[in-house]
């Protein structure tokens, strides 16, 4: 059987059902899942490109450059980056997903820009880049750290006067490397197609399918099989970039140079407040002190270094904290006194409400509780903004005063402007930014038991003796805490030689550190070196 422009794709199987949302709390009045499958195109940019049969792949998904998707739209432009100018093509549009008879199910929306002038790709890398939620669209590591544009704030990250502006990125990685920005399903302009479930790729597993699908197909599309490959996540993200490393590496032997994962979480028992789950309290509770440290609610003492003050409760925390909340009721009542006294001095917090917390401290309650007497909540995303709810007496704020009342608007505003007005792409869908559309996320693959996809990165690594691991980690992130994943990769059992390719970083910032500006300007610094570092490893590779 022939067809139009068919090129071979992947299974996605599995329907599954699922929990609650990971790293991103969902605001009151926030929309839940809903099977709502919208036309993907505008008629008017039907594309009526020539056509190819290839053969069909019977074991899976195929795609199909059929006249009901527009086609890709290349736009010309410029940037400096350190005093270099750097001419590039910005290319705009979908990849769709089709059953192995030829039926539409998805398309997924991308935007790609690559440096103009490289004779040998191969010597190019290409990084793919996506963030979280689940249910997040791109847009932020897009136009907030890697892409030639960034959202313009203030330097510490507060939001400016609407209708809000973006300016050129002098900080994007486009100097070093091509990159692909990709929506999963339900979120920018991806959408199932009509009459089709978006349900059938709102999960762990079928989300690592159909997003390692999209990546296999830019790629030969685009022939950028040759080319040094990256991905880079943010958040959720960070959990599809480890399940993927493995994923890519096993199904399509697609091996991978380097993986970024940003405000990192692999292992979610790190971050679950459940009854019966101690481990994330002594995790949390650096953060909980930075976050002190940065509205002065510490001893004077511990206000004087931010890092050295740390470093001392980081020695608590798995120390005298963990054992005490692993002794439970075993406790005596001077070593329950005890560790009252030390997580009041540690985190601002009275001596009286630790107790009512039986030395557990939820990280909304916190985030409540720390500023009471002042009227203000703290932000779970960037526990360096406040915000103020109706009254003082609630258990958890009534929003995020870091993404609710600060980030959405200005990120939402620009890349709606910035897709039809400068890359042309013509698109009447809503460009979900984040919302609620993907809930419940299926997580039938670990009934029982908590989604750790540490063990994926671990077997990619292992396989894979080249693959570099950079974490990069806000102290004021309260969503992905930077103590809970250097927990994860110092459990993840790395050998010797594996552990030498992962590298942490980290800044005085929230969970978007890239909203901070001297953060943005040091990740730039850093980026530059993980790049610089890996092609060199490829330079000196013997050529024969």
């Amino acid at each position: 059987m022939k067809r139009r422009s068919l090129i071979r794709c992947a299974i996605l199987t599995g329907i599954m059902t699922g929990t609650a949302l990971l790293c991103q709390a969902q605001p009151r009045g926030g929309r839940g899942a809903e099977n709502v499958a919208p036309p993907p195109v505008n008629p008017a940019t039907e594309s009526k490109a020539a056509v190819v049969a290839l053969p069909l792949d019977p074991t899976g998904y195929i795609i199909s450059n059929s006249p009901n998707i527009p086609a890709p739209v290349s736009t010309k432009h410029s940037i400096s980056i350190k005093g270099q100018l750097i001419s590039y093509t910005a290319t705009t549009g979908y990849l769709q997903l089709v059953t192995e008879d030829g039926k539409p199910k998805a398309n997924i929306f991308f935007v790609a820009y690559t440096k103009d002038g490289v004779a040998d790709r191969t010597k190019r890398p290409m990084t793919y880049t996506f963030n979280g939620g689940p249910g997040s669209s791109s847009v932020w590591l897009h136009m907030g750290i890697i892409g030639p544009k960034r959202v313009l704030m203030s330097d510490k990250g507060d939001v400016l006067p609407p209708p809000y502006r973006y300016v050129d990125n002098e900080y994007s990685w486009l100097d070093k490397t091509d990159m692909v920005f990709l929506d999963p399903v339900t979120t920018g302009y991806s959408r199932a197609v009509t009459g089709e479930s978006d349900k059938q790729f709102h999960g762990y597993e079928e989300d690592i399918q159909s997003m390692g699908e999209a990546i296999r197909l830019y790629a030969t599309k685009y022939d950028r099989w040759q080319s040094p490959k990256f991905l880079a996540g943010e958040s959720y993200g960070t959990t599809r970039a480890a399940g993927l490393s493995e994923y890519l590496q096993s199904k399509y032997k697609f091996y991978l140079n380097g993986v970024v994962l940003i405000s990192s979480i692999l292992n979610m028992q790190t971050a679950r407040f459940d009854i019966g789950n101690d481990l994330p309290f002594p995790l949390f509770l650096p953060t909980y002190t930075a976050t002190a440290w940065y509205h002065k609610k510490l001893d004077a003492d511990l206000q004087r270094d931010l890092k050295s003050t740390l470093k001392e409760v980081e020695a608590f925390a798995l120390g005298e904290y963990h054992t005490a909340l692993m002794k439970g009721s075993e406790l005596s009542e001077a070593e329950y006194t005890g560790i009252v006294n030390k997580l009041s001095r540690y985190t601002g917090l009275s001596k009286e409400y630790i107790r009512q917390t039986n030395l557990r401290i939820d990280i909304h309650k916190f985030d409540k509780e720390l500023r009471r007497t002042d009227g203000l909540t703290v932000g779970r995303l960037d526990s360096r903004f406040t915000g103020r709810d109706y009254n003082d007496v609630g258990v958890s704020p009534e929003f995020d005063p870091s993404n609710d009342g600060t980030i959405s608007g200005p990120y939402s505003a620009a890349m709606n402007h910035y897709v039809r007005a400068e890359l042309k792409f013509k698109n009447d869908l809503p460009y979900e930014i984040l919302g609620g559309r993907v809930q419940p996320w299926n997580y039938n693959n670990v009934q029982n038991r908590y989604l750790n996809v540490a063990e994926s990165l671990r077997k990619a690594m292992a396989v894979n003796p080249y693959l570099k691991v950079w974490v990069l980690c806000g102290y004021y992130d309260l969503a992905t805490p930077y103590f809970a994943a250097e927990y994860t990769f110092s459990t993840m059992g790395l050998r010797p030689e594996q552990k030498k390719n992962v590298n942490f970083t980290f800044y005085e910032a929230g969970h978007m550190l890239y909203v901070h500006k001297p953060s943005l300007v040091q990740v730039k610094k850093d980026a530059d070196r993980l790049y610089d570092e890996v092609m060199k490893e490829i330079n000196a590779a013997p050529l024969n």
